[in-house]
């Protein structure tokens, strides 16, 4: 009977530490849970790993929206074919009323006009060259006339034609076969796949200057967009890199991701400021140079928000933490409304509030975690708010890069270094031209026009 308390105890002391063992395997099982959960919305990865993906909600009412322009739309017409543009017009005229036969007379109101655009029945142009021979009874030999430099280097393929061809392998995502059947069909031209291989390296070539110009250019920018994504070439894994300035954007691809390519192409005196996401890369080139960084902010809300995911200190953390991201998000996208002075109060404001809801975490390693990341980067946060020029996100190269994610998933990579140069200069030259508004199919033409009469290359620097 007298030892009955001192079992008592001891049972309870066990049930105490099983209740605190199960309950730390609780939060183990909730933290790997929310890992294994992870999708574009709360960490860095692409939409497309999303692979089941929530439907979405139902309309109210069982009601569907109707597809198309909504109500309230602005319209939105195509402009006319202006006086110059237009090739021929055609009038129709009448020489008696329709209903009641009687003669007409010439009306002030205007005509009808309907603009109409067609391919030609034979859109390509075939021009034989032919270089006269010539007997010399002097020198007692045949003498020949030289054909035109700018033919003899295009050859078989014009230069247009060229410049259509590496358009559509480069900017369309079209195969080669593609290419070929288009070719054959529409314009009734027959070249193999070799010879358009040999034509899309011409190409290449051409603007090769106008990429090197680039790339000289990058480490006087202020202000750098830079993110990458994987990239493959014979099962190899390879990444391109994508440098978006404000006014162009330039593409290499390089077998290593980290900071020996942003030193090998922005240099070590790189003293602008380079917009990005956390990745180790841009840290270690930031510590090593001093070089500034801002941190994009939409990867930092979507880390946040894997916070909430986990238990109820993190979740309650983290939810603080997106509160004041998502309250500064808000006057961001009130900028237009706001007068600058108070704009940049605001956006202060907004930073104490965000560093001071990132301070006292839980003892979580992911809350830990964040909470350095503030202690260590907070001003590579939010240095967009004292440097003019500077965006809070890395949009802009997201952007850039997703036509690259396009072709990737189309074409599989590449199967060469020739391949590689090829890319990393067309991707560059559609980038740039969709950037300054031009188009690339001309900008094509006049660097192949350039090579071809050896004339100086056309620049995609702006003017």
């Amino acid at each position: 009977m007298g030892d009955a308390p001192t079992t008592g105890c001891t049972n309870c002391k066990r049930l105490e530490a099983r209740l605190v063992a199960l309950e730390v395997r609780v939060a183990e099982l909730e933290a790997e849970n929310a890992r294994l959960r992870r999708d574009s919305s709360n960490s860095h990865k692409p939409p497309s790993s999303d692979i089941v993906k929530p439907k979405p909600p139902a309309a109210p009412h069982g009601k569907k929206g109707k597809i198309g322009g909504q109500p309230g739309h602005p319209r939105h017409e195509r402009a006319p074919f202006g006086p110059d543009e237009v090739d021929q017009t055609r009038l129709y005229s009448l020489k008696q009323c329709p209903d009641c036969g009687g003669a007409l007379r010439p009306a002030s109101q205007r005509p009808r006009v309907m603009q109409q655009v067609e391919l030609v029945q034979k859109p390509v142009v075939v021009t034989e060259h032919r270089a006269l021979t010539y007997w010399c009874p002097h020198c007692r030999k045949f003498r020949q006339a030289r054909l035109p430099f700018e033919a003899t280097a295009a050859g078989l393929v014009g230069t247009r034609l060229t410049a259509l061809v590496a358009w559509l392998k480069g900017s369309a995502h079209c195969s080669y076969r593609t290419i070929q059947t288009l070719l054959r069909d529409v314009l009734g031209v027959r070249l193999s796949t070799g010879q358009l291989a040999r034509l899309v390296g011409k190409a290449g070539r051409s603007v090769e200057p106008a990429y090197s110009a680039l790339g000289q250019a990058l480490p006087s920018e202020a202000c750098l967009n830079v993110d990458e994504t994987s990239h493959r070439e014979r099962g190899k894994g390879f990444w391109t890199w994508c440098f978006r300035a404000p006014d162009y954007t330039l593409f290499r691809i390089d077998p290593s991701r980290g900071s020996d390519v942003l030193l090998s192409v922005l240099g070590k005196n790189f003293s602008g400021v380079l917009g990005c996401d956390y990745f180790s890369a841009y840290r270690k080139y930031m510590g090593k140079l001093g070089a500034q960084v801002q941190f994009c902010l939409a990867h930092l809300t979507r880390d946040v928000k894997f916070l909430t995911t986990l238990d109820a200190a993190t979740r309650k953390y983290g939810r603080r933490l997106l509160g004041r991201l998502r309250r500064l998000f808000r006057v961001i996208h009130r900028r237009d409304r706001m007068r600058p002075e108070r704009f940049g109060r605001v956006l202060k404001s907004g930073r104490k509030e965000i560093v001071h809801a990132a301070r006292h975490p839980p003892w979580t390693p992911e809350a830990q975690n964040m909470a350095e990341r503030f202690r260590r980067h907070a001003d590579a946060y939010f240095r967009f708010i004292t440097t003019p020029g500077v965006e809070p996100t890395n949009n802009l190269a997201e952007q850039a890069l997703r036509f690259v994610v396009i072709q990737r998933r189309i074409t599989q990579g590449t199967r060469s270094a020739a391949g590689r140069l090829w890319c990393e200069r067309i991707w560059t030259t559609a980038a740039t031209c969709r950037q300054q508004g031009r188009s690339a199919f001309e900008f094509l033409h006049d660097a192949l026009h350039a090579h071809f009469t050896g004339q100086p290359a056309p620049s995609l620097l702006p003017a």
